[in-house]
């Protein structure tokens, strides 16, 4: 017996010879030139371009995960790139590969810890005391503290900052907040930004997705600076000599 055929749809876009739609949108005459990449962001996860408040505070989002200097990212994607010069998406695509609970995609973990401790954000529920419990729950909270930046993060404070400027700070921000103070841990970027992506209306599933987007463009940047000013090849030599050091003989 043949097995049942589910539909195949997609939403997002569809072409024909002179045509391109996305999101219901025509491509060249209403996209093109109109709209900046974070608004096109915007536009593909949500299915409308966002209102001036929305498209500030989003661009700085995803504008604040592009850059963070020699990561583990930047490095996984700058070795990989001297060994496969020729295929620079495939070292963007490894350091894409560590973005996870730790580095960068630790926004996905924090926005789905605040979702599901508020999952209305109109209801009158008791910050201090949630905060309280998800901090009695939750071994190992997401968004919080940093290994440099001490006492505070400050790419987090300048979004607050724009929270509010912008109307955007409520009460996920609010709750990160106290959720921060109750572990005596400063919120760190990805914390606000999750904060931020729940004001929004975002699915925390694709708050990972933010990173790995974003996160691509400092990429590209590093491996064009490796392509002129290389340093992997010195990090995997040093590397090497380091770590075998203790294994040749004394002399």
């Amino acid at each position: 017996m043949a097995r049942p055929r589910k539909p195949i749809r997609s939403d997002l876009a569809w072409s024909t010879v002179d045509r391109i739609v996305v999101r219901g949108k025509d491509l060249p005459g209403e996209i093109i030139g109109r709209l900046n990449l974070g608004d096109m962001a915007f536009l593909e996860l949500t299915g409308r371009t966002p209102g001036a408040a929305e498209s500030k505070i989003f661009n700085a989002m995803v504008v604040t995960l592009v850059e963070h200097g020699v990561t583990p990212s930047a490095l996984a994607a700058r070795l990989t790139y001297l060994g496969a010069p020729e295929a620079m998406q495939a070292a963007v695509a490894a350091g894409l590969c560590g973005l996870g609970s730790v580095f960068v995609g630790s926004t996905e973990g924090c926005a789905r810890m605040l979702a599901e401790a508020l999952p209305d954000p109109k209801s009158s529920a008791d910050l201090a005391a949630l905060a309280k419990r998800v901090t009695a729950e939750t071994r190992r909270i997401p968004g919080l503290g940093h290994p440099l930046h001490k006492p505070v993060d400050p790419r987090a404070v300048r979004l607050f900052e724009l929270a509010r400027e912008t109307g955007h700070y409520g009460k996920y921000c609010e709750l990160i907040q106290a959720i921060g103070a109750e572990k005596k841990l400063p919120v760190n970027a990805t914390g606000a930004i999750a904060a931020l992506a729940c004001e929004l209306g975002f699915d925390w599933k694709l708050c990972r997705g933010l990173g790995v987007m974003a996160r691509a463009v400092g990429l590209v940047g590093h491996l064009l600076e490796e392509s002129r000013q290389p340093l992997a090849e010195e990090v995997w030599l040093r590397t090497e000599e380091e770590a075998s050091e203790h294994l040749k003989p004394k002399k």
